[in-house]
């Protein structure tokens, strides 16, 4: 009755590799769940370290009350000094609990989940705000693993870019991502100022590891211009309030010194929200060209357990699931 399964990283990414497009359609079903009610999504909660005050642990507790029916917490640590080692900044563990008993049934290594369920929110807003599957140019800000998985979905969505412009405080890594971009079919180069990066992009990912704002400029962003916040804290709040803005859960957004929640702490409103992308995707918001537009997904807990469960699921058909006989030492209570 009571079994349990891990599932590792290699098997994971494998997973993710071959249903990008699916992971996609999971991630936009979730939203619309979350907009109706179907799922329960506290807040996180962040670890944080004095002797390190750039990194935390965070976790996510959250759950799917409809198809699935699954509960679980993601468990993720963001140490922005493991870039210098050449260590990835993220990494993550997910459980699963049954929610008839509370069991919990599964644990997937989660930064391969956390980062398709990431790009595929970065994406699906791209669209909405957009408007269609392809733009004249590409302006990438942000050269890491995150940036790396939203072009893979990009690509694997069928986007075209007429132009990909990468930059990053480390050229080289802009470099390198601009090769994998090129790996894709986009034509891409490295583009060492960020203004340049910035200038005349249709669409714009920011996808760093800034701890505050640095994008400040009045002019820095244009009137049509979609933007991905992916990193949530690249964006001063004048900025902020000067464009339309779609969130994925207004109150989870407006924490944690976001650029919104930064701008609300600044003009004391809430005003220049206009709402979530669920709201985007039924039609019931519309967002003008006639300014900068943001979208900013806090990330939501019930995105991890969807994509996590519909990974487990395939990984158990194709065999990729490892078994724990015996995790739990007690079944009975008698």
């Amino acid at each position: 009755m009571f079994s349990f399964e891990v599932m590792g990283g290699r098997h994971i990414r494998d997973i993710i590799e071959a249903s990008r497009p699916e992971i996609y359609d999971r991630v936009r079903e979730t939203y619309l769940a979350h907009h109706r009610g179907a799922t329960i999504n506290p807040n996180s909660y962040f670890l944080r370290f004095p002797e390190k005050p750039d990194a935390r642990i965070i976790a996510l507790p959250a759950a799917l009350r409809e198809d699935g029916r699954v509960a679980g917490i993601k468990w993720i640590s963001s140490f922005p000094g493991n870039v210098a080692r050449n260590v990835p900044r993220a990494s993550a563990v997910l459980l699963l609990n049954d929610l008839d008993t509370g069991y919990p049934f599964a644990c997937l290594e989660a930064a391969q989940i956390s980062a398709a369920r990431t790009a595929a929110s970065a994406v699906l807003g791209a669209e909405q705000l957009h408007g269609s599957r392809s733009a004249g140019r590409l302006a990438v800000v942000g050269a890491g693993i995150i940036s790396r998985n939203i072009l893979e979905f990009f690509h694997a969505l069928g986007w075209s870019f007429g132009a990909i412009a990468v930059h990053d405080a480390v050229e080289e890594y802009a470099r390198k991502s601009a090769r994998h971009a090129e790996s894709l079919g986009y034509p891409a180069a490295a583009c060492t100022a960020l203004d340049e990066a910035l200038a005349s992009a249709d669409l714009v990912v920011l996808a760093t590891t800034a701890a505050a704002p640095y994008i400040l400029r009045p002019d820095a962003l244009s009137a049509g211009q979609s933007v991905l916040n992916i990193s949530l804290r690249d964006i001063g709040p004048e900025l902020v309030a000067a464009s339309h803005n779609v969130v994925d859960d207004v109150e989870h957004c407006l924490n944690a010194g976001t650029s919104p929640h930064l701008a609300v702490q600044r003009f004391g409103h809430r005003d220049f929200i206009d709402g979530t992308l669920a709201q985007l995707l039924l039609g019931e918001i519309r967002v003008g060209r006639d300014r900068p537009r943001i979208f900013s997904p806090f990330g939501l807990g019930v995105l991890d357990l969807a994509v996590g469960h519909e990974v487990l699921r395939i990984g158990r058909k194709s065999g990729q699931v490892q078994h724990v006989p015996d995790f739990f030492a007690e079944v009975e209570r008698w």
